[in-house]
């Protein structure tokens, strides 16, 4: 079988990785791709909006199933636009998609279906959004309603911080057009997980825990990012909290949604602040996260392809049960110098053959371009170092290594990656 997968990032390369391992695929392609999919995949020159370009390359060339990594493609409604055509695609519909395209959507279904969430308002008006930070007991999130590149998140500590950071979003624009409505919720106090599942329109299979690391700097300073690194297993969240995540959170999405007309089918992710008053949904997303991708997919052995292509073939993965290495696997992001902010493009990247070489270690491409024998960078997040252990110490012992041998102009990464997990242990 032929597998097309959709996107450009770190997510993509490892989907791509991961797949071409998969006894059931001959060939995998990535449409765009970046500088270092092609050593594990054949890179199409095609946008992940360009549908149609798409489409006639997924019938020309006899792909059997396509899996799309990104969320702009799919609140666009590209699994609309495939099945359409008699396609099979990996991916939630366009109404599926909204949980992700709209904050707003996602938080009114949160309170409809009784998830807990922070408590919130939603604005479309400026000055009423004001009125609400002015009279609000609680520091505050303000949130762009719309896709922003995981990056449309500014957490404030007081009112100041909160009303320039809605001046940020609704006057000065910040993330474009998503910032037309904001969302104000109260900032939660805890230590955040990522909850990644696979669903079938009524079944759902659970991927391992795992965590995030969003904002740009050491101990969790500066402004958020898309992600600066991961970590799975997540100690923090244990057994009990793992099914109540299932009964209380994602099973009541799915089926609340079903009553709604919605069939979810496809990646689900919940992105979780474990408080002490319990767990928290801080956020849905309708694809794997990213680097959260990189480390689950070095630790699952089992084959993801034929749960995919179950899902996508409209059957059932009621009684399917994942396999994982018993280890721990982390993934360091190597940043481009001024990212979240202006980032020079086009930096020659040294190293990423030593650190490869390193056994338990695999540099997954996210923003790389390739140009003659060099890979330059083309991103904000450039690489996704990401290595496999028996525990989490020697697992960043080894993604630190294998880091320390990587080299380009500017470049930044966090350096406590897995610091939470490693005191938990």
């Amino acid at each position: 079988m032929k597998v097309l997968v959709i996107g450009s990032g770190g997510r993509e390369h490892a989907l791509c990785w991961k797949i071409a391992g998969s006894q059931l695929v001959d060939t995998v392609f990535c449409a765009p791709g970046n500088g270092g999919i092609d050593f594990d995949a054949n890179c199409v020159d095609l946008g992940v909006s360009d549908f149609a370009g798409l489409i006639k390359f997924a019938k020309t060339n006899d792909i059997g199933l396509t899996v799309v990594g990104p969320e702009v493609p799919l609140s666009e409604g590209i699994v609309d636009a495939f099945a359409s055509e008699g396609l099979k695609i990996f991916g939630p519909d366009k109404k599926a998609a909204q949980l992700e395209g709209s904050k707003a959507f996602s938080k009114d279904i949160m309170k409809e279906f009784g998830i807990p969430t922070a408590e919130y308002g939603i604005f479309n008006n400026y000055n009423a959004a004001r009125d609400y930070i002015g009279n609000a007991c609680f520091d505050l999130v303000v949130k762009a309603d719309g896709l922003a590149a995981g990056k449309g998140v500014i957490v404030t500590c007081d009112r100041d911080e909160a009303f320039r950071a809605l001046d940020e979003v609704m006057l000065d624009k910040l993330y474009g057009d998503a910032g037309d409505i904001v969302i104000m919720e109260e900032k939660l106090i805890g230590e955040e997980a990522s909850f990644i599942a696979i669903c079938d329109g009524d079944n759902i299979v659970p991927l391992a825990s795992s965590q995030d690391h969003k904002p740009v700097f050491d101990n969790d300073d500066g402004p958020n990012t898309g992600g600066m690194g991961a970590y799975s297993p997540a100690p923090v969240m244990d057994d009990k909290m793992f099914s109540d995540v299932m009964d209380k959170i994602l099973y009541p999405l799915v089926r609340g949604l079903k009553k709604k007309g919605i069939i979810y089918k496809g990646v689900i992710y919940a992105g979780l602040m474990i408080t002490d008053k319990g767990v928290h949904v801080l956020e849905f997303n309708v694809r794997m996260g990213d680097p959260e991708t990189q480390p689950l997919l070095m630790r699952l052995k089992s084959d993801i392809v034929p749960l995919m292509l179950e899902v996508a073939s409209g059957g059932s993965i009621r009684d399917v049960k994942l396999e994982w290495e018993p280890g721990t696997a982390v993934c360091v992001v190597m940043a481009s110098g001024g990212y979240p902010g202006d980032y020079k493009k086009g930096l020659p990247i040294h190293g990423i053959e030593k650190a490869d070489a390193i056994d338990g270690v695999k540099v997954f491409h996210a923003g790389t371009k390739r140009q003659g024998d060099l890979i330059t960078t083309s991103g904000g997040r450039v690489l996704g170092v990401t290595s496999l252990g028996p525990d989490i110490k020697s697992a960043l012992e080894k993604a630190y290594k294998a880091a320390g041998l990587i080299r380009f102009e500017g470049m930044h990464y966090r350096k406590d990656i897995g610091k939470k997990a490693l005191i938990r242990e």
